[in-house]
């Protein structure tokens, strides 16, 4: 199945922290990883990684765009919370841990170790 993908922001204390973790977990190059400030993603590659899911699980519920546009009860369409996204890294939930078509959303070690002991 390959390596994990792990999405994250290095100014993210928690995504620290979750890195840390999964280095732990997998030793090293145990994972390929994405920092969405070095190199934020493209609406192509969005779309590629929400796949089948729900878009609006990767929206970032915290984010001041989020809250500003009142997304929760008037979310935007799927292209659109992907252009945003592109646009906007903050609005992106983070940290992810990709497998396959699994993903975890956020800092959750029971749910980090349960998709690395499926690959």
């Amino acid at each position: 199945m390959g390596k994990p993908l792990f999405v994250w922001k290095k100014s993210c204390s928690t995504c620290r922290k979750a890195r840390s973790f999964l280095g732990e977990l997998t030793g090293a190059g145990g994972f390929d990883e994405r920092e969405l400030n070095a190199r934020p993603m493209t609406t192509e590659e969005l779309d590629l990684l929400i796949g089948q899911h729900d878009y609006k699980l990767f929206l970032n519920t915290r984010n001041e765009l989020y809250r500003e546009r009142k997304m929760k009860d008037h979310p935007p369409t799927r292209a659109e919370a992907v252009k945003l996204m592109a646009r906007e890294v903050n609005l992106i939930t983070r940290p992810l841990l990709v497998r396959g078509q699994k993903v975890v959303f956020g800092f959750d070690e029971d749910q980090f170790r349960t998709l690395l002991a499926k690959g």
